[in-house]
């Protein structure tokens, strides 16, 4: 006779010790749990400005055809993203989110037996995709809460697919110049997939430096992962985007679903590119709250980490956990860091100058009463 095994033994070995990514808490939820009715949610990096008006619109004429199945090609918005960047359509793999570009290149170049190199402190997918597909992770020590590329590259072996750098870096907001960037793609072997994560690649000011998209024909090995989520406003629509060389784009797409961009998601992600007034809006938005929360933050005798996003980590000097549970308590929600090694840091997402406000006031009453 047999001993029958659980569901979780069933499960493949590297699904069965992974810990599910918790998201920021939601605003409904946190209204069910205390009944408030004023919620603040600065937790998910998201766009405090919302979806454009052009973005709305095309969603709206898209609305007759939701019976029908979404071109799964995409071949508008990729030609859309191809003539903003100046490269080939062939060139591009969308996603569902830029979280997705990362697990089509774990799923396509790492098993058991390989591994990816990436950073301390760096995003929580990176392990989680790493793991599901049974190969294993490399941590490089940070410096400064940021990536150290020569520790990144030490690591490196025979047995490495892939390396992960976000840049800027969540939940850190980290930067690396350029021209560090371009030296250690281009010190890789061809063996070991690059991928780029610039989720907040809008955020960047960079005068006269380089755009990763430029390294593009020199680097085949290289993935630029990007997003509509965060500065398009279009987080709920879930669709990102990879630029990368042709024979690079053709392996994701053999293991990207099908159709897995809705149509509300294409037709939006094309209005939002051609939509400047609302990305720059964005953008002096998010350095007016940037300039706010840190002002507050040196009046509050708090240190944080310079960030290049549109979120910023302050250092509490204690036990974040306790603020955290506090600031819920008052209708803000924001994002605790202890998974990320950092328990003493909260993140907190910019967001408009009132809900910025409402947020360093709740901060000062919860420090002044512990």
């Amino acid at each position: 006779m047999t001993t029958a095994l659980s569901i979780s033994q069933l499960a493949v070995a590297g699904v069965q010790q992974l810990v599910p990514y918790v998201p920021g808490k939601p605003i409904e939820e946190l209204q069910r749990e205390l009944g408030l009715e004023r919620v603040v949610k600065l937790a998910s990096n998201e766009n405090p400005l919302g979806p454009s008006t052009k973005a709305l619109a095309a969603m709206r004429k898209t609305l007759s055809e939701l019976a029908l199945y979404p071109d799964g090609s995409g071949f508008s918005l990729k030609n859309a993203l191809a003539k903003k960047f100046n490269v080939e359509p062939a060139q591009i793999t969308l996603g569902n989110g830029s979280n997705e570009i990362l697990e089509l290149v774990a799923r396509a170049f790492l098993a058991p037996g390989l591994n990816a190199v990436f950073s301390r402190h760096a995003f929580a997918v990176y392990p989680i995709v790493t793991q599901a597909v049974g190969a294993k992770s490399v941590v490089a020590p940070a410096v400064n809460y940021g990536h150290d590329l020569q520790a990144i590259r030490a690591r490196v072996n025979a047995e490495t697919r892939v390396v992960f750098i976000a840049n800027p870096n969540n939940p850190t907001g980290t930067l690396l110049p350029q021209s560090q960037l371009e030296e250690f793609i281009k010190s890789l072997p061809a063996s070991c997939i690059c991928v780029l994560d610039e989720a907040y690649y809008e955020f960047v000011h960079r005068k006269g430096e380089q755009d990763a998209i430029d390294w593009l024909g020199q680097c085949p090995n290289l993935v630029v992962a990007r997003t509509f989520s965060k500065a398009y406003g279009l987080a709920g629509l879930r669709i990102g985007y990879c630029l990368s060389s042709p024979e690079m784009a053709d392996i994701l797409n053999r293991v990207r679903q099908p159709f897995n961009n809705n149509s509300l998601a294409l037709a939006a992600a094309e209005a939002a590119l051609d939509d400047s007034e609302h990305l720059q809006n964005t953008i002096k938005n998010n350095t007016l709250g940037m300039k706010q929360l840190t002002e507050g933050f040196k009046n509050l005798g708090l240190g944080w980490i310079p960030s290049a996003g549109n979120f910023v980590s302050v250092d509490l000097s204690e036990p974040a956990a306790p603020v955290y549970a506090a600031l819920l308590r008052k209708g803000v929600i924001v994002r605790p860091v202890a998974n990320y090694e950092m328990p003493n840091h909260l993140r907190i997402s910019i967001g408009t100058q009132e809900e910025n406000n409402l947020f360093l006031q709740a901060l000062t009453e919860c420090l002044n009463n512990a």
